[in-house]
């Protein structure tokens, strides 16, 4: 356990320079508004106007001070002017670091006259990243790196486009274009890296199959990539029945399966859970855990 301890530490003080920073979700493809601000106010089914949610996420439950995220979510369509509005915010804690955050979305549509539409969108993002140097002191000591400032807050701003039709969707979004700096280093060595907030770029994919009139297959994929990080690939399947209830199955490249279900009550609100097994960098049986995700959506319908 104690190997364990020490490779979840080093990944969060990574996490400053080379890995992902923006959290990461199973459910992704129920809250797209999250990874492209072109979705915002955008559904491939024709009666809905809108939604709100809740997610929370836990991974690597059995390792103490494993990545927890939780976030509200929201996206509707201002239909006379279209254009859609929506919006984050997030707290995601890993070991001794932590991000909280809040985005905001604005996209404009063009429709055009076989129902499918092309978006475009502006987001605003505001993160306040923070470590707490009492975590790390047993193990790196007065590190410079650590800086002397527990906290950074830094703007940043993203952009996206998307094309949408009721069966099939594509899109791509860049966020942290700015790549504001962290300046977390007190020190006066010569540096060669800066911790900053680095570009994240977002391609994904989904096409809805009516098998029947009641039961819809949905392939998704979504690829995420940052420079200096392995470019990280999830895609899966999704069965929807008569829009009451849908079971799932995906997979991350080189790091977990997952399995999903979730149920609509009254087609408004939906209710949904996801489990990632892992096998990489730590593993279920390595015990590691798994990853838990629960997610609380209301769909606002026209």
């Amino acid at each position: 356990m104690k190997k364990l301890a020490i490779i979840l530490v080093l990944s969060s003080i990574t996490s400053i320079g080379y890995a992902q920073q923006l959290q990461t979700s199973s459910l992704y493809d129920l809250k797209q508004v999250v990874i492209n601000p072109a979705l915002a106010g955008v559904s491939q089914q024709k009666d809905v106007k809108g939604y709100i949610g809740v997610d929370y996420r836990s991974q690597w439950t059995g390792i103490s001070g494993s990545p927890k995220t939780v976030s509200v979510f929201g996206s509707t369509e201002l239909q006379k002017a279209q254009i859609g509005i929506g919006g984050n915010i997030y707290k995601d804690e890993t070991g001794p670091t932590s991000r909280t955050g809040i985005s905001l979305d604005l996209a404009k549509h063009i429709n055009f006259n076989n129902g499918s539409m092309f978006s475009i969108g502006i987001e605003a993002r505001g993160l306040q990243y923070g470590i707490d140097r009492s975590k790390l002191t047993g193990s790196l000591g007065s590190d410079p790196t650590l800086g002397t400032s527990d906290n950074r807050f830094k703007f940043d701003a993203g952009f996206g486009m998307a094309y949408s039709s009721s069966t099939f969707q594509i899109g791509a979004a860049v966020s942290q274009l700015i790549q504001s700096k962290l300046d977390f280093y007190s020190g006066n060595l010569a540096r060669s890296e800066e911790a900053r907030l680095y570009r994240h770029y977002f391609f994904h994919a989904n096409y809805r199959w009516n098998v029947d009139g009641v039961n819809t297959i949905v392939p998704h994929a979504v690829v995420t990539y940052l420079p200096n990080a392995p470019t990280d690939y999830q895609g899966g399947v999704r069965l929807e029945h008569n829009d009451l209830l849908f079971v799932g199955l995906g997979y991350r490249h080189k790091q977990s399966v997952m399995f999903n279900a979730g149920f609509n009550i009254q087609k408004k609100f939906t209710l949904a859970y996801n489990y990632d097994v892992y096998n990489n960098p730590v593993s279920l049986f390595d015990g590691g855990g798994g990853a838990h995700e629960v997610m609380l959506k209301y769909t606002f319908k026209k």
